[in-house]
């Protein structure tokens, strides 16, 4: 089934070994740094901690966030003449779905009486048509009309 196992030997291939060449750094000079004075030097302030240390810093004025924009007071006769007209809104779109629901129900009764037409309708031809190949129904003799006609026409 499998093929049988042959020493053969393998081809023996060069393996040639790059290696990346490594990219010198550039050389970079600082840029000079030019001494910026504040415009104002700010006090140094101490403080004596309750073990007797003393820590000092730069005094820091807390941050101060920025005024809010007051904003006007919303009336409830306004709120509530929104909310009437979302409720309105949803009353049209219900009664817009409640049309097209009935318009879809009275198209599917007009089908179903025209379905209903269709098939009583050809269950009464049905009834005509095979009538007359029956052989029931009237029977005439034929002898007395055969005479009737001759001596009629004779």
């Amino acid at each position: 089934m499998y093929p049988e196992q042959t020493a053969n030997p393998r081809p023996v291939t060069t393996v040639e070994v790059h290696h990346p060449t490594p990219i010198p750094p550039a050389v970079m000079t600082p840029a000079p740094l030019v001494p910026v004075q504040p415009g104002s030097i700010p006090a140094v302030a101490s403080v004596v901690l309750p073990d007797g240390r003393v820590v000092t810093g730069y005094a820091v004025s807390p941050m101060q966030p920025e005024p809010v924009a007051v904003k006007p007071a919303v009336s409830r006769t306004a709120v509530n003449v929104a909310l009437g007209g979302v409720g309105f809104l949803a009353v049209c779109g219900g009664l817009i779905l409640l049309t097209s629901f009935i318009a879809a129900l009275a198209a599917f009764v007009h089908q179903l009486i025209v379905l209903a037409a269709v098939i009583f309708g050809g269950w009464i031809a049905a009834q005509v048509l095979t009538t007359s190949r029956r052989s029931g129904g009237t029977t005439v003799n034929i002898r007395k009309a055969v005479i009737k006609r001759s001596h009629f026409h004779g």
